[in-house]
């Protein structure tokens, strides 16, 4: 079989993540989380005490950084900053909003383009993020975008947070992505939106099993698998 790819763009917070990660799984292909590449690059400009926004200091700092996506035996993602492990915490709550920052940056973009590409050259996988369909597999055999209405989303993220333990109040959380999605969208590097020839599919009123059934029924009527 071609090596299939299948890209997952939307907001902060439509699930993708965890359903694209579940989606690979049933179909036995490799899973690709993007924004846990761009956490990493936010998680060391934030251990570094420096601006997420600051062009300058970002690019400087990308020299003293190497990141790998590495899969373990768990079938998760690992990340590796540096030699070190930090999957767990690049999910701090604060990490999200450096990482949007630097996410803006055209070095960081570029420095990270090709590392994402190559794991779509060897191997199927399924890739979730901001501007995959639109940037970085814009061939991808299915493109698909994932949304949900903000509060919807802002209660999936606080019951994901109180999972964690490091639970916020729903305002808080509303807010945040509120303006994740206002600093996605407006950009000017790969500004979050939909490709041309993704499926649109809003999961403001679908569970996460309606969901997952609804995103399968899509790929396997472009893909076959």
């Amino acid at each position: 079989m071609n090596n299939i790819r299948i890209a997952i763009d939307g907001p902060s917070g439509a699930g993708k993540s965890t359903l694209a990660r579940s989606l690979a799984a049933k179909l036995g292909i490799l899973y690709v989380d993007t924004g846990a590449i761009y956490r990493t690059i936010g998680y060391q400009i934030y251990t570094q005490g420096l601006d997420p926004k600051d062009a300058a200091a970002v690019d400087g700092e990308l020299p003293r950084i190497q990141v790998e996506a590495v899969h373990g035996d768990d079938g998760l993602q690992h990340m590796i900053l540096n030699g070190r492990d930090v999957t767990q915490e690049i999910r701090l709550p604060e990490i999200s909003l450096y990482a949007s920052a630097v996410s803006a940056h055209p070095s960081v973009r570029a420095y990270l383009l090709d590392m994402q590409r190559q794991l779509a050259r060897t191997q199927s996988v399924i890739m979730d993020g901001r501007d995959i369909g639109t940037v970085v597999l814009p061939d991808a055999e299915v493109k698909i975008f994932l949304t949900a209405s903000p509060e919807v989303r802002a209660r999936r993220r606080m019951l994901e947070l109180e999972q964690r333990g490091t639970p916020e109040p729903y305002d808080q959380v509303l807010a945040e992505i509120q303006k994740r999605d206002w600093d996605d969208s407006h950009r000017a590097i790969s500004p979050l939106r939909q490709a041309e020839d993704a499926v649109r599919l809003d999961t403001t009123d679908l569970d996460f099993q309606e969901s997952e059934e609804a995103l399968m029924r899509i790929i396997r009527e472009r893909t076959g698998l």
